[in-house]
């Protein structure tokens, strides 16, 4: 009798276990939640998560507020490039008449972008970005500071939390381009040394809104 090869016994194994049907043990998985829950409050452990990766947070109880420590910021930096071309942000910066540049005009003297955002990602302090507004992608990338204006409506816990809201929001016309941003551009591909800025802005300031 010829004698099976450990090829041939493996190959026959795999044919055996294709024509024996199981149920799925996990019929819902892509229901479950990819992490643990945790009782921590939005705000916080999104503030927590964004400054252990170099970004920074500002919480402001509302849009007044905001343009307040914007002020402050802009004038403690002294920036004047400062380029926004969302059409709901350019109404709240306009009705406060807050200066900015709504076009690409000498775009590559840019100081600071300005966008919103589709959802603050609570557990690993990220924001997450489409081209599904008037920002596009070069506006978070190519200002050498990318400043987030997001609402506490928009926070949520997990990846997941953020696809499911996104889903929500445009239905079946999900946006092409859709990214996630942690902290400053960084690279430590130099003798281990890590830099800020490499392939993108050096500072992500994000301010959120009660709201």
């Amino acid at each position: 009798m010829k004698e099976t090869t450990s090829k041939e016994q493996m190959l026959k194994k795999v044919r055996n276990a294709l024509l024996e049907k199981r149920d799925n043990p996990y019929p819902a998985l892509e229901d479950y939640p990819l992490y643990e829950k945790y009782d921590d409050i939005l705000e916080v452990m999104f503030a927590e998560q964004i400054s252990l990766v170099a970004g920074k947070f500002v919480f402001c109880e509302d849009e007044m507020q905001f343009i307040e420590n914007l002020l402050l910021l802009v004038d403690e930096k002294k920036w004047r490039k400062i380029y926004c071309w969302e059409s709901p942000l350019q109404e709240l910066l306009d009705h406060f008449e807050f200066p900015y540049y709504s076009t690409d005009t000498d775009f590559l003297q840019a100081e600071v972008g300005i966008t919103l955002c589709e959802s603050l990602i609570a557990r690993n302090g990220s924001v997450m970005l489409s081209n599904a507004n008037g920002a596009g992608r070069r506006l978070s990338i190519y200002p050498s500071c990318h400043i987030v204006l997001a609402y506490t409506s928009q926070l949520v816990q997990d990846l997941g939390d953020a696809f499911s809201q996104l889903k929500a929001r445009y239905g079946t016309t999900i946006p092409s381009m859709i990214t996630t941003v942690t902290g400053p551009s960084r690279t430590a591909d130099i003798e281990k040394t890590l830099v800020l800025g490499a392939h993108g802005p050096k500072e992500l300031i994000v301010f959120l809104i009660d709201g």
